[in-house]
């Protein structure tokens, strides 16, 4: 686990709300980060850049700084990937994603949430190609993740749809417990860097799970540093 953040932290100047002001209650509902929590990968955003050889390190200060926002972000990254000068097909891009390896434990941890009838979400500002995948390999209920578009041809038209504001996620979290008519207090939010901040904050509960950065395990209420989502479990069943 870092110490510091990897790029400047967004909540370097925010203030971190009180853990102590929080008050829990049966858990219904948890959502969950994708890339390094449900996924064994850093970024699926990096993954893909690694395939075509390229690399989105041009857009992420201009978007932590301010320069762009997240939907240039998006487009700066889509515009690259291309073979022969050529815009990729969808289809492309699903083959790299669906090889990305699960986080161990995955299937047992939502499997047990199922069981005691907990909802589950993802919530990442990755793409919703692979979020969707997921949802039906593991059995997740709701997915919050940003499009591509594509071309009559297949091909990505190099634009995007946004869904999820890297650095809002709890406005995505308040969505969906506004529409199931839950309380966040309910709620947990699995997370494992500085930009799940705001989804645990909001949250009745919030776990850094396989931390990346110093800064998410500050805010936490609970922390897990083994890579292994059967490990959250004992928590869960705490809070059913």
């Amino acid at each position: 686990m870092k110490t510091t953040c990897t790029y400047p932290c967004f909540r370097a100047n925010k203030k971190t709300s009180s853990k102590t002001e929080k008050k829990r209650r049966n858990l219904k509902l948890v959502f969950f980060d994708m890339d390094g929590v449900l996924l064994d990968t850093v970024s699926s955003w990096r993954y893909i850049h690694e395939r075509f050889g390229t690399t989105n390190e041009r857009s992420i200060m201009p978007y932590l700084r301010g320069d762009i926002d997240y939907l240039e972000f998006i487009r700066r990254d889509v515009s690259l990937w291309k073979t022969n000068g050529e815009a990729v097909p969808k289809q492309t891009i699903e083959n790299i994603l669906y090889s990305i390896p699960y986080i161990t434990g995955v299937r047992e941890c939502i499997s047990y949430l199922k069981n005691h009838e907990v909802h589950t979400a993802i919530v990442s500002a990755g793409l919703d190609i692979l979020a969707e995948k997921v949802a039906r390999d593991v059995g997740i209920d709701y997915t919050y993740a940003n499009e591509v578009k594509v071309g009559a041809d297949g091909r990505l038209t190099g634009e995007g749809v946004l869904h999820v504001e890297l650095m809002q996620k709890d406005k995505n979290v308040e969505d969906l417990v506004k529409k199931l008519h839950l309380s966040p207090d309910a709620c947990a939010a699995v997370g494992n860097s500085c930009f799940d901040i705001p989804m645990l904050e909001v949250c009745g509960l919030g776990i850094a799970f396989n931390p990346e950065d110093a800064c998410i395990v500050k805010c936490a209420d609970v922390v897990v540093m083994e890579k292994d989502l059967r490990k959250l479990i004992p928590t869960f069943q705490t809070y059913l």
